[in-house]
């Protein structure tokens, strides 16, 4: 089970840790320039949505489709994720960044099988015009699967999480929503979570108390942070653990969490440490 989880772990992580720099940079741009950044510059600012809707993913998923099927894996992976992205409506939709850790070696295996089964078999002269247009159809048809799969499964993702925070705020149970909250999150839909469920019960509770724990739950930037700060102390790869003192100045005083979420989504056994903080943090919340 621990191997297992190890290796898919660095699976991950080897989509994942070439982009580092990407996130980081979408990060700045996040921290300096929005409304609420040290900066704000709306026109600097409106980088931002098309970084973290189409520049991340398609990244990623090239770089996952050409760790499987080398460079024509990594077109495919690009083609493939766009459907991801439509399927969920693009900028209203939820940033596909799983689905493009999905997509991305799914692409890459398709072409991978196609080339071993015309290996030998091409005609001569017909290499280029093959190997092309069985990129074009193929990622067509990977883009379509994507359309249609992952939007509603994203969708259905949610949805149990939104069930399962609302059953726990009701029976006031509130610090164990970090069990839906942490993961939630690192599936990068925080955003979700936090003003699909949280600000409505917040700005209620707000109207009666004039005050609520609600604004509190997603925003708490310390479990991101300890999961940071262990990388960048104790971490093995040397790679990872000079990315993360950088990662740590964004997340913690740009207040972009999604900068963290690579770091457990390459070892994903490490969800468990957000999920104790953020217990052990809304039990204090709870009680100050």
């Amino acid at each position: 089970m621990k191997n297992g989880l190890q290796r898919f772990g660095k699976f991950l992580s080897a989509m994942v840790m070439p982009n580092i720099g990407a996130f980081i940079a979408w990060g700045f741009i996040t921290a300096l320039f929005i409304a609420d950044g040290w900066i704000p510059n709306a026109k600097l600012a409106s980088i931002q949505p098309y970084m973290l809707t189409f520049l991340l993913p398609m990244l990623i998923a090239y770089t996952g489709g050409k760790q499987v099927g080398g460079d024509r894996g990594g077109v495919m992976g690009a083609i493939a994720v766009m459907g991801c992205i439509a399927g969920v409506g693009g900028f209203d939709g939820q940033p596909m960044l799983m689905g493009a850790m999905v997509m991305g070696p799914f692409a890459g295996w398709v072409i991978k099988k196609f080339d071993k089964a015309m290996d030998g078999h091409m005609p001569a002269g017909f290499e280029m015009l093959i190997n092309n247009f069985s990129v074009g159809i193929l990622g067509m048809i990977v883009a379509i699967i994507g359309y249609f799969i992952i939007g509603p499964f994203m969708s259905a993702v949610l949805a149990v999480l939104t069930a399962g925070v609302n059953v726990l705020v009701k029976v006031k149970l509130i610090p164990l929503a970090a069990i839906f909250i942490e993961p939630a999150k690192v599936l990068f839909l925080n955003n979700a979570i936090n003003h699909g469920i949280f600000t409505p019960i917040g700005i209620e509770q707000a109207k009666e108390a004039g005050k609520s724990i609600m604004y509190m739950l997603e925003a708490n930037p310390g479990p991101g942070l300890g999961v940071l700060l262990a990388y960048a102390v104790f971490s093995k790869d040397k790679v990872t653990k000079s990315s993360a003192p950088g990662a740590i100045i964004i997340h913690f005083f740009g207040g972009i969490h999604e900068i963290y979420f690579p770091y457990i989504l390459m070892n994903p056994i490490v969800i468990i440490a957000p999920i104790v903080g953020n217990i052990c943090a809304i039990t204090f919340f709870t009680f100050t």
